[in-house]
């Protein structure tokens, strides 16, 4: 059997070049960054050269780049460094975010609200997007620290209007996050055109190593740390730098940079050619979940409980028998599969969010693959058919 990959918003396969950059500082090039002599020295001037670079991928200083394990640990850096800071400093305990973040962002919100932090998290219209009206609707008072939404959605892949929203959460003096996870290394972000405080990012999601991600913070804002034990990264995030992870994230987004544009139009037909297939088996039963303005790298599809007996675990299940890896939105619940509540938040539905499947692409898929799944997809309605 062969098997198929449609899960790339979860991960994706890591790039011959980046593992071939990544190995000498696995092997020879083992020196600790923080030590004084020639071998620290070394592996220092490199991660340096890499914040540089990736610095330069989004137009930012260097200074306002700080690796983390992950992008999940970026998201707790920044919400927490600037909620904490902005109550220490400033008394405000207002903080604003959406019921379709990913966990990563919703979970220390959570957390935060422990903390005597007032948190809203607000509604999003049909389409999955945080409207203006909304927005204006809970920036009441002068105590709003932090406005935080996603650039695009890792379950649909439905971007907001950041600039927008932007433009609105400036004119309250609070400072705004967007977590760029799905986004970053797929198209163009500049973070002085988006005049944004902080953004963050994730190796693994542009065929880079895990275990390595990125917050970029604007100078100037305040923040504390998460991590305490080290001065590395200029005192806000203690412990030895994962050295091979950040070389590797560096070596991604170089290829990244050189291919955007064509890896992006490639997904773009890839998905559109899936979608007419869809079509083709059922164009009223099968929901395509997306805007105008979508990713082309994540394709939701929701099979309408008045056409199937569908729920998103047994559709999973069989198509991973048959070969094929998708999933039911983030890969963040130690293996469990749950109802999207992305799909639940916009729908207000049970049912439409237990019935949704994501598919999510990368440029080594085929459209042989693709033809492949609709005939898989094709058995398995006729079996779940109402």
């Amino acid at each position: 059997m062969n098997r198929i990959y449609l899960d790339n918003a979860a991960t994706t396969k890591l790039h011959p070049k980046v593992l071939e950059a990544m190995l000498p500082y696995l092997k020879d090039d083992f020196g600790n960054p923080s030590s004084i002599h020639s071998y620290g020295r070394k592996v220092k001037a490199a991660i340096e050269e890499t914040r540089e670079l990736v610095a330069e991928f989004i137009s930012c200083d260097a200074s306002e780049i700080y690796f983390t394990s992950s992008g999940t640990e970026a998201n707790n850096f920044v919400l927490f460094g600037i909620a904490e800071t902005g109550l220490t400093e400033l008394n405000r305990k207002k903080l604003l975010t959406t019921k379709i973040e990913h966990k990563s962002v919703i979970d220390p919100f959570n957390e935060l609200t422990k903390s005597g932090f007032n948190v809203n998290f607000l509604d999003v219209n049909s389409n999955g997007i945080l409207v203006e009206e909304v927005l204006l609707e809970n920036l009441t008072g002068n105590d709003i620290s932090l406005v935080s939404v996603i650039h695009t959605n890792n379950e649909t892949g439905i971007k907001n209007d950041i600039p927008q929203l932007l433009g609105i959460v400036k004119k309250y003096n609070a400072y705004f996050h967007t977590d760029a996870v799905q986004s970053f290394g797929k198209e163009p972000l500049d973070v002085k055109e988006l005049c944004i405080d902080s953004l963050t990012g994730s190796a693994h999601k542009i065929h880079g190593p895990k275990g390595i991600g990125f917050a970029y913070v604007k100078n100037g804002t305040p923040m504390s740390p998460l991590i305490y034990g080290g001065s590395q990264e200029r005192n806000r995030r203690a412990g030895t730098e994962n050295v091979a992870g950040i070389i590797g994230f560096g070596e991604a987004v170089k290829l990244a940079d050189k291919e955007m544009q064509t890896r992006s139009e490639y997904v773009r037909r890839l998905r559109q050619y899936f979608i007419n297939g869809l079509s083709l088996l059922n164009s009223r039963g099968i929901k395509i979940n997306e805007t105008k303005n979508n990713s082309p790298y994540v394709l939701s599809v929701t099979f309408l409980p008045d056409y199937y007996k569908a729920d998103s675990e047994s559709m999973l299940m069989y198509l991973d028998i048959n070969g094929i890896a998708a999933s039911s939105g983030a890969a963040c619940t130690s293996g469990t599969v749950k109802p999207s509540h992305v799909i639940k938040a916009m729908h207000n539905d049970d049912k439409l969010a237990s019935a949704t499947i994501r598919f999510s692409f990368s440029a080594e898929n085929t459209f042989e693959e693709i033809d492949s799944v609709l005939e898989v997809l094709q058995k398995m309605l006729k079996n779940i058919k109402k």
